[in-house]
């Protein structure tokens, strides 16, 4: 029995949007396209600007293009490390802000107190449920991070387009998208005992993007015509030229 058999009521609503939209049936596009239809959004989360998600995204990969110049990937991950935002377009359903944006963190175990609001979990079944509260619950110790169900938002979707797609980038890469809004790993130390040797070199590659994804944001506009050829070109390397969605 696997830890998706022994899934609780929480798990159970990750199951139900991982079929849903697993099937990849939303659309069919570029990332490029995405990018752009993104334009129509502003993350209610982030208190930081009211700018649209695309200049977050550009001015990401920007910073991180900056600092990393030979890094070509870690400067598309920073591009497209948001697309799953996409969820909130009415084509793609429509989801309400806080199913999308938000920290993410593990279900089939204890809920860790660094958690943001983690006092509402109380309000959660899991919370009591002793298959589910305890500290391994689940899982075994060291069973690696990507064999966690992680609750749902946009960093899962985008994790799943681009596995599903055949992405070409490398395993630190599909980390930090999936696992960028893991506050009470990365910022707070928190399910430690649940990572495999190679999910800590990762865990540093994801500590460096998120100095980026957190406080690149700037009033200074990217010139985005300009800029464009060359995120293309790294689309193009690592990605299809349409995706499903």
């Amino acid at each position: 029995m696997t830890s998706l058999d022994c899934a609780g009521s929480a798990d159970q609503l990750v199951l139900r949007k991982r079929e849903e939209y697993g099937k990849l049936d939303r659309a069919v596009m570029s990332i490029w396209e995405c990018c752009e239809l993104l334009n129509e959004f502003v993350d209610e989360s982030d208190p930081d600007l009211d700018e649209p998600q695309i200049e977050h995204l550009l001015q990401t990969a920007e910073a991180i293009r900056r600092d990393y110049p030979n890094e070509d990937w870690l400067h598309l991950t920073g591009l497209i490390h948001d697309l799953g935002k996409v969820l909130l377009h009415p084509s793609f359903g429509a989801e309400p802000q806080w199913a999308v944006v938000g920290d993410t963190y593990p279900l089939g175990c204890a809920f860790d107190k660094s958690i943001v609001h983690y006092e509402h979990f109380k309000s959660n079944p899991d919370y009591y449920n002793p298959d589910y509260n305890t500290k391994y619950g689940v899982y075994s110790e060291n069973c690696g991070l990507e064999n966690v169900i992680i609750s749902w938002g946009h960093d899962e979707y985008m994790h799943m387009v681009a596995k599903m797609n055949n992405t070409t980038l490398p395993p630190a890469a599909l980390f930090i998208i999936r696992f960028h809004s893991f506050y009470a790993l990365h910022r707070a130390g928190a399910y430690k005992h649940l990572m495999k040797d190679e999910d800590y070199e990762m865990l540093e590659w994801l500590k460096t993007f998120n100095k980026y994804d957190l406080y690149s944001k700037s009033k200074v506009r990217v010139d985005v015509e300009a800029v464009k050829p060359y995120y293309q070109s790294l689309i193009d390397k690592y990605f299809p030229t349409k995706l499903r969605w």
